[in-house]
């Protein structure tokens, strides 16, 4: 456990974030299934992306990681999965992106296939995925039956065609098969069910699978369509920072006041969540955008509003803004999130409880939340239920409030381990 210090003095901190986990484990499997060398740089060294560097590896691809330079070279079998003579065991922790995107991908293969992790990844579902496989002609079933993980599949390929997948559980299920859906036997033509979520997170996977050199087409509003034939072309690529992590330090100026500048990231940046900023504007924050920073400032006698915001399509960063809103003049609703109770806790349950140790006024309910202005917050020890968004969002409510303390801040190492080492240097960055 940690306890954060208060700032006492306005923030004037410059931050670098590590690389982006969405994009890294897209560029992993692209990579891998490209035609020769990939050069991937910034490369985000977390436990998600060790997980699904592992996994690479066991299924036989060649991999030079450099980790103090940032830099994976992935050798590309042009979409052949190395055949495995036995049974290949895939643990990928609780990654649920590298189990749904593996799980597509090693579709490809021919052989027999188990993806599994720890005890939450076995809560989490995958059945909409399985069940669109299935229709595309993959061997593969939920192994205990519960339609979450471990994943049995008997690889011999994709044969492809026409298949619905609903869009209302997670966006990974269908990123998953637009990855993988270059190398089946004939087109694939996808139509999504119900309302799509994260909805960014699929533009971010359309375009860097044309950044490698293939295209999708859109056939109706949520209708896709790969051509079979395409193959992914190696190259070297840059990975965005990761724009959830950013989010934290761009927040920090509305609860601590200051100026906060996150280097790398810009408004053309493949991620969705990197317009939280436009929030914090909303909210009363001064924002700026460069060729290569987001700015967020805020005078402390400049009050913050409240907002009412449906936080589906940047729903990662649900608990950043959950912290700032206790320190707003109005109240703060969050909707649409339903989906984030399936992540890796139940992120609205985990966050209402947590406030209310605060001392905050919080209301429930299915698929979002009304946080209330808190004339007073109360010390507390925060519970990060494995988490690393509870302990990254939470460490924030420290920067104005004493007695603030994270329990197991180690679990940042999912996607960020060395969070609370650049929040502290951010903190001796301040107004003299």
């Amino acid at each position: 456990m940690i306890e954060i210090r208060p700032v006492n003095r306005p923030l004037n901190a410059v931050v670098e974030v590590p690389g982006s986990k969405s994009i890294s484990n897209r560029a992993l499997p692209i990579a891998a299934l490209a035609n020769g060398i990939s050069t991937l740089r910034n490369m985000l060294f977390s436990d998600d992306s060790r997980y699904f560097m592992s996994c690479l590896q066991k299924l036989g691809f060649c991999l030079e990681i450099d980790e103090q330079r940032k830099t994976v070279l992935v050798e590309g079998k042009g979409g052949l999965i190395p055949e495995q003579n036995e049974p290949v065991d895939l643990f990928v922790g609780n990654a649920g992106t590298a189990a749904r995107f593996l799980t597509a991908f090693v579709s490809l293969g021919k052989g027999t296939y188990r993806i599994d992790g720890i005890q939450r990844m076995r809560e989490r579902p995958i059945q909409d995925l399985i069940e669109a496989l299935q229709t595309l002609g993959v061997s593969v079933r939920s192994e205990l039956g519960t339609g979450c993980p471990p994943v049995l599949v008997e690889a011999n390929g994709i044969k492809g065609g026409n298949v619905s997948i609903p869009g209302t559980r997670s966006s990974q299920y269908l990123s998953a098969l637009l990855l993988a859906a270059p190398y089946a036997g004939q087109d694939v033509d996808i139509e999504v069910a119900g309302e799509l979520l994260s909805a960014p997170y699929i533009e971010m996977t359309i375009r860097m699978m044309s950044q490698f050199g293939v295209g999708v087409e859109r056939t109706g509003d949520a209708s896709f369509r790969v051509r079979c034939g395409q193959r992914y072309q190696a190259r070297e690529y840059v990975i965005e920072p990761d724009a959830s992590s950013a989010s934290y330090f761009v927040a920090a100026p509305a609860i601590a006041g200051g100026r906060v500048r996150v280097l790398h990231l810009s408004r053309e940046s493949l991620q969705g969540d990197a317009q939280f900023a436009d929030l914090l504007q909303q909210m009363g924050c001064r924002v700026r955008w460069g060729a290569d920073f987001i700015e967020v400032e805020r005078s402390l006698d400049h009050p913050l509003r409240g907002i009412d915001v449906d936080l589906n399509e940047m729903s990662d960063t649900t608990m950043t803004l959950a912290v700032v809103a206790p320190f707003a003049a109005t109240p703060t609703t969050i909707r649409n999130i339903g989906h984030i109770r399936i992540k890796e806790t139940d992120r609205i349950h985990a966050v209402v409880t947590e406030l209310r140790k605060l001392g905050v006024q919080v209301e429930e309910w299915e698929d979002g939340m009304r946080i209330h202005p808190a004339e007073q917050i109360v010390p507390a020890e925060i519970d990060t239920y494995d988490d690393h968004r509870m302990a990254m969002a939470f460490a924030l409510v420290g920067l104005r409030v004493r007695g603030v303390k994270i329990k197991d801040p180690g679990c940042v190492s999912k996607t960020f381990p060395t969070y609370f080492q650049v929040f502290e240097q951010m903190c001796k960055q301040t107004t003299a």
